[in-house]
């Protein structure tokens, strides 16, 4: 594998979403857990018994809230820009019919993260954020909290919220959703 003290960046190609389709359908990825970020095709943490916790829970609770009002989606792509297709643990997507071609955007992100944490902070925050999706949670596994990222930019997210357990998730595009950080933690 190239490392970035072997080459000039500039002489790296990243590779488009488009491609990266066309090598999925091709079945170039079947037996790999990966995802398009930046251009750069990166591996996925292994899921353990706690991270699936949260996303079932979290699953389970939204969708029962949202009913017809928005798509409830787990670990499915959401086509971001040119150049990237995270598949978060879970987005809230506009209602709507995706049968040829996956949302380009959410209302909701949320990850799971504990070994992913900095790659869900200092990666995946900044492309969401880039990309205008409003909400975005990170269920930090490893401090028991889950961290609320509003106010999406370019630069990224202008401010994050930390909420505790005993405390409660407002879903700012359905205030009525509101989901307690106990019920989501292992």
């Amino acid at each position: 594998m190239v490392t970035p003290d072997q080459i000039q960046p500039e002489t790296l190609r990243p590779i488009k979403r488009s491609e990266y389709d066309q090598l999925v359908r091709l079945g170039a990825f079947d037996d790999e857990r990966v995802e398009l970020l930046r251009g750069a095709i990166v591996a996925m943490s292994p899921q353990y018994a706690e991270h699936m916790y949260v996303i079932q829970r979290l699953l389970k609770r939204l969708s029962s809230a949202l009913a017809d009002r928005a798509e409830v989606r787990a670990q499915a792509p959401l086509a971001l820009a040119n150049h990237s297709e995270p598949e978060p643990d879970i987005s809230v997507v506009p209602p709507g019919d995706y049968p040829h071609e996956h949302p380009t955007t959410a209302w909701l992100v949320v990850e799971a993260a504990d070994s992913s944490l900095r790659k869900d902070r200092k990666l995946k925050g900044p492309l969401y954020a880039e990309a205008g999706i409003a909400e975005y949670w990170i269920v930090n596994l490893a401090e028991r909290v889950v961290e609320v990222h509003g106010g999406p930019g370019p630069n990224g997210y202008a401010h994050c919220d930390v909420v505790a357990p005993g405390g409660r998730l407002t879903f700012q595009r359905f205030p009525d959703v509101t989901i307690a950080v106990d019920d989501i933690l292992p």
